[in-house]
């Protein structure tokens, strides 16, 4: 029930501190590691700087893809987790999940940048793990969001309040993230031409469905 709504323990308050930066260092690093294979970009003698970018387009701009994905997910895995007070076995392990994908995906971000649209065509796969394992981490987030908001016990006060209000839009705008990856990763294997342009889409898509669920819930 809402109303036996317990005190926590300075313990378990202090275990979901530790969880909670944990997983800040662990996005911190992934961040990081992001850049790396950037920094094995070398300009040639008598290189233009515009031409060094020109040659390595595709990976400068999964880095900046990545780093603001990365970025945004962040950004939706604290708004949850600021909503919670403590945490339970199922959080604990799909938050490690989570932070999993999260360390991997430095990986398929440096197959991905490396190769160019006529290099995508001939090489199965890569475009598709690289967007799916975004999809993965889109989609464990979204899991560790529904499974808190059932937990009344583990949610702070202000955030029960909310739930009472909450409108299944809000709730599940999570799989809009998901869905966008996963068509995004179809595309990139059979018209990678067109990735761009459906990548630069996702964050509109998601600004106008919070605006949405911001009028639906006024």
């Amino acid at each position: 029930m809402e109303d036996s709504h317990k005190p926590i323990s300075a313990v378990q308050r202090r275990s979901f501190d530790r969880l909670i930066n944990f997983t800040d260092a662990v996005v911190a690093i992934a961040i990081t590691l992001q850049l790396l294979p950037l920094v094995d970009i070398k300009a040639t003698a008598g290189e233009s700087i515009w031409k060094l970018i020109s040659d390595n387009s595709s990976q400068i701009f999964v880095f900046w893809f990545s780093f603001l994905i990365l970025s945004v997910l962040w950004l939706k895995h604290n708004q949850v987790f600021n909503s919670m007070r403590s945490f339970d076995a199922t959080i604990f392990w799909l938050n490690s999940l989570w932070m999993a994908l999260i360390v991997f995906l430095p990986w398929p971000t440096a197959l991905y940048g490396s190769l160019n649209d006529g290099q995508l065509a001939e090489t199965q796969g890569v475009g598709l793990l690289y967007w799916w394992t975004l999809a993965l981490i889109s989609g464990i987030g979204w899991l560790v969001a529904i499974h808190a908001w059932q937990k009344p016990e583990l949610l702070e006060e202000s955030a029960l309040l909310e739930r009472r209000q909450h409108s299944g839009l809000k709730r599940y705008r999570g799989a809009s993230f998901v869905c966008a990856f996963l068509l995004i990763g179809i595309a990139a294997e059979f018209s990678p031409q067109l990735v761009p342009y459906l990548s630069v889409g996702i964050i509109p898509m998601d600004l106008a469905l919070r605006k949405r669920t911001a009028r639906k819930n006024s």
